[in-house]
């Protein structure tokens, strides 16, 4: 038996003592946020000036664009220093410095990880001007922690007091942001892999590997069951606006926390003016547009990783220590290949064989100077000659250009292995097989523009020359972009809009067609579900029955129909869920019977779908016991699921559940009007504890409001809220 850790026991002890302490975070004003602004002695040549609007979304306005770099890192810090904090410990694993030995095993595995590899190198290659719109916002971050009047609440009760960023630092983030969704699939499917016979395996890993080539019913029914994770964006020409101009839509979809992981911000300085997204911590705009272009993008879900068996292969050894808060230090023994390290031996992608990562990632790649290029591209070619240096993480890049005969286009913008044609037998690549990092095909090759609009929503990209990818996500959002755009003529940005609320998942009426008829007649009290479910229109609102019905049946019947660990393993990538509706669809009617009286009940228990569909926003230390709920958002009705376009995330569903994956934020612009850019996110702005700000922007998001970020500086100044002046 495990003995308790006692260390680790009084630190929890300790901090839920001081949050007691502290009790509830006290309100704050966003007068009162603004005053915590350091507004003195700035390392910049002319002052900067900062127009903030009732949201604290900020318009930085500077004379020059290293000024510009300085402000917008003094608005990064002030905004969500604490965020950016944990980010910069986990890009280097530094996370038991805070929380001590519960941090150990994090730390390990993302120290095996070695995201900040490549750093030195990316350091060594970034163009000047480039250098030093970075060291101006690390000067900006520090500027803001050296002299704010008060620091985030966090570092009081966690003891914890923030040293100053390094060019390092900001980098290492950038990698941290680059991660590979790839590696949760890994993960997942080396798990799963031991856990069944050989010739389980067999049978499965050609069928995942199949993908969107598997017919009807599977095909179209397989989204139900989606588990992948990802993000939504279209580009209309201006031939299709209503106004003769283009028009873009983009939602991200992450992790659901709070603070979220984007800010909005407006920048301003001679030369360059950029409204968009932007992920904390990191200098560059994301999601958004400039006065010639506007741009979004989606994961790409590019295999830009490769597990390789090194058993017999030979290895170099370092150590390394972890610092423990509250205990001894840890010496770690760490292992590398000349494929890369070997991750196998922490938690993230364990595995009784030698395993190591090769992964894009570690070799140097200047995404930052890509994005800074992006941010100031004005035509469609400009866009994807800024991108041929992005490598990770792969996107798929959209941008459409303003003017009456702006176009559309899209560019694949990662660095691409050059596999070898062989097959895989599994996740596992040997040695011989495995690609080299220094034969990359840049994705800008394979590229395209014109006056139709342009849509993804992580699906399959065309054919191309190298594979971009192995796993993506089902074609249901992706075709009813295409739908409603299509459907739309002209295009306007109310339909825009729409897009980002669309609840509805037609491909959920094919199974359910291909089932009805199989069911057996009912007894009375199932005789109410099936009805609900007959009916049904596919639409996912949060006061949806259908929806409800529809998804505990499905539920019921995969958990009745496939063994648990086979599920847990096909689960894990789309393309084995097409095999989980096959199943599904050749199900017995005695299965269906009960499957139909597993939704029956749940239908008379919760009544709709968002009785049981709950998103809750939660701050990290919402994970506290006892305490917990003084920082979180209080649960409601969440409309979506897995593949509607407005994604609210889930598991199969036995019963009420927490939203904890999907849209976290919107962008819409229309290029008719540069000020007319709509923003929001699921939470707001500002990272501090009780603020105004801190979750003001939920109301917006639930009634489909957006706010409007301007992109002339002008109309910014015009903000009717408060201007701080950030002099030399």
């Amino acid at each position: 038996m495990r003995r308790p850790n006692l260390a680790g026991l009084a630190l929890v002890a300790g901090l839920i003592w001081r949050v007691v302490r502290a009790g509830r975070p006290p309100p704050v004003t966003t007068a009162a946020r603004l005053r915590n602004i350091p507004c003195q002695g700035l390392p910049v040549r002319e002052p900067v000036r900062i127009h903030w609007d009732e949201h604290q979304v900020p318009g930085i306005e500077a004379a020059n664009e290293p000024d510009l770099a300085v402000g917008l890192g003094v608005v990064h810090a002030h905004l969500r220093l604490a965020q950016m904090e944990l980010m910069r410990r986990l890009a280097t694993g530094r996370v038991a410095e805070v929380i001590g030995r519960a941090g150990i095993e994090l730390d390990h595995a993302l120290r095996l990880m070695r995201l900040d590899r490549a750093v030195p190198g990316i350091a060594a290659m970034l163009l000047r001007s480039t250098r030093v719109w970075a060291e101006g916002f690390v000067a900006g971050v520090n500027h803001h922690i050296a002299h704010a009047p008060a620091l985030p609440p966090e570092f009081r009760l966690l003891g914890l007091t923030p040293g100053p960023w390094t060019l390092a630092d900001l980098l290492a983030v950038g990698r941290l942001a680059a991660t590979d969704v790839s590696w949760l699939v890994f993960a997942r499917l080396l798990h799963g892999q031991a856990r069944l016979s050989g010739a389980e395996w067999e049978t499965l890993w050609p069928l995942m590997q199949q993908g969107d080539t598997l017919p009807w019913p599977a095909r179209e029914a397989e989204a139900v069951l989606t588990l992948v994770r990802g993000s939504n964006s279209a580009a209309v020409p201006a031939r299709r606006g209503r106004d003769g101009a283009g028009m873009i839509a983009s939602d991200p979809h992450l992790a659901i926390t709070l603070p979220p992981l984007w800010l909005i911000a407006g920048l301003h300085a001679p030369g360059l003016d950029v409204v968009g997204l932007m992920i904390p911590g990191l200098p560059v705009v994301a999601l958004g547009r400039n006065r010639w272009i506007a741009w979004g993008g989606t994961n790409l879900h590019a295999a830009s990783s490769e597990l390789v068996d090194v058993a017999a292969e030979p290895m170099t050894v370092r150590q390394e220590v972890i610092r423990v808060k509250g205990g001894r230090p840890v010496t770690l023994t760490l292992r590398e290949t000349r494929f890369g390290p070997v991750v196998s031996d922490g938690i993230l992608l364990s595995s009784r064989r030698p395993l190591a990562l090769r992964w894009v990632g570690h070799r140097p790649s200047d995404e930052m100077t890509a994005m800074l290029g992006v941010m100031r591209a004005r035509d469609f070619a400009g866009f994807r000659t800024a991108l041929e240096g992005f490598a990770v993480p792969g996107q798929t890049m959209l941008a459409v250009e303003a003017g009456p005969s702006g176009r559309a286009g899209r560019v694949i913008a990662a660095h691409l292995p050059r596999r070898a044609d062989a097959p895989l037998a599994g996740p596992v690549c040997p040695p011989h097989l495995a690609w080299t990092l220094d034969d990359l095909v840049p994705g800008t090759a394979f590229a395209g523009v014109g006056d139709i609009p342009v849509v993804s929503a992580n699906d399959r990209p065309e054919a191309t020359s190298v594979p971009v990818g192995f796993f993506f996500s089902p074609p249901d959002r992706v075709r009813r972009l295409r739908s409603l755009l299509e459907a739309a003529d002209p295009v306007t940005p109310e339909a825009m809009r729409a897009l980002q609320q669309d609840v509805r998942q037609p491909a959920a009426l094919g199974l359910r067609d291909a089932l009805l008829p199989r069911i057996p007649p009912p007894s009375p009290q199932d005789a109410e579900a099936l009805r609900v479910l007959a009916a049904w229109d596919g639409a996912y609102d949060a006061s949806s029955r259908g929806a409800l019905v529809f998804e505990v049946f499905v539920a019921a019947l995969a958990h009745r129909l496939v063994p648990a660990e086979s599920l847990a393993l096909l689960t894990a990538i789309w393309s084995g869920r097409a095999l989980i509706a096959r199943r599904i669809a050749q199900a017995p009617p005695r299965a269906l019977g009960a499957a139909l009286h597993a939704a029956a009940r749940a239908l008379r228990r919760h009544g709709t779908w968002g009785a049981v569909h709950r998103l809750a926003l939660r701050h990290p230390l919402a994970s506290l016991p006892l305490v917990g709920g003084r920082y979180a958002v209080p649960d409601f009705a969440a409309a979506g699921g897995n593949d509607t376009l407005n994604k609210t995330g889930h598991g199969l569903v036995r019963g009420r559940h927490r939203v904890t994956f999907g849209a976290c934020a919107r962008h819409v612009s229309d290029l008719a009007d540069p000020n007319a850019n709509g923003f929001v996110l699921l939470g707001g702005q500002d990272g501090w504890l009780g603020s105004a700000n801190a979750a003001d922007q939920v109301p917006l998001w639930r009634a489909g409001c957006y706010i409007t970020v301007p992109l002339q500086p002008e109309a910014a100044r015009a903000w009717p809220h408060h201007t701080r002046l950030l002099p030399p």
